[in-house]
């Protein structure tokens, strides 16, 4: 489905507004200056874009829009654009080959403080980085429970899904999420998978 499309898509939900689409980042960045506008709470992001790219300018949305969560939503599924992605700050990683639901049901949970990264694109980093990024002899002080809830989140599942695997309480997997978080100084779920993934914490097949 093209841009336009997605975009007809999203108005039906009763739930979202489009306030605005652009072609560039820098009109988009032009606009956020404006006092006039209205602020968005996310912005979908293309990194494959004319002039200044998407990975270049999230440094200058989070900046004119610090309250704005970035989504990016693209056709790259190339290791350094999603590991950039997520370690600029990045709320989510979809990729345009993903249904509409895929990409409203990652709005919505973004929206409400979660984060989400397409499944084949967390498959992807569990079948491709491990090997690759070097291993550090870091102790970061995980426990195994918390090194086991961090795997399933490079995985692509969200905490309800974790808590129905291991047959624990959800609010058991919220809290091991967030001293997760504390012990990574990371924010959110795909900034802890790609901090994890550049420390070398999984281990290699």
């Amino acid at each position: 489905m093209e841009r336009f499309g997605k975009h007809r898509a999203i108005e039906e939900e009763k739930d979202l507004e489009i306030l605005d689409q652009y072609g560039t980042t820098e009109i988009a960045l032009r606009d956020l200056q404006s006092l006039e506008k209205p602020r968005p709470n996310i912005i979908l992001l293309d990194l494959q874009l004319p002039g200044m790219g998407g990975l270049d300018s999230i440094r200058y949305f989070k900046e004119y829009a610090p309250k704005a969560k970035i989504v990016i939503l693209t056709q790259s599924d190339q290791e350094a654009d999603v590991l950039r992605a997520i370690l600029l700050g990045a709320s989510g990683y979809l990729l345009k080959s993903a249904r509409v639901k895929e990409i409203v049901d990652g709005i919505r949970l973004v929206h409400r403080g979660g984060a989400t990264l397409d499944p084949s694109v967390a498959k992807f980093l569990l079948q491709n980085l491990q090997s690759r990024l070097p291993q550090e002899n870091l102790d970061i002080g995980l426990s195994d429970r918390e090194m086991e809830i961090l795997k399933l989140l490079s995985e692509g599942l969200v905490k309800k899904q974790i808590a129905q695997k291991l047959s624990i309480g959800y609010a058991t997997v919220d809290t091991h999420v967030g001293h997760i978080y504390e012990k990574l100084h990371v924010n959110n779920a795909p900034s802890a998978v790609g901090k994890a993934y550049k420390l070398g914490l999984f281990p290699k097949d």
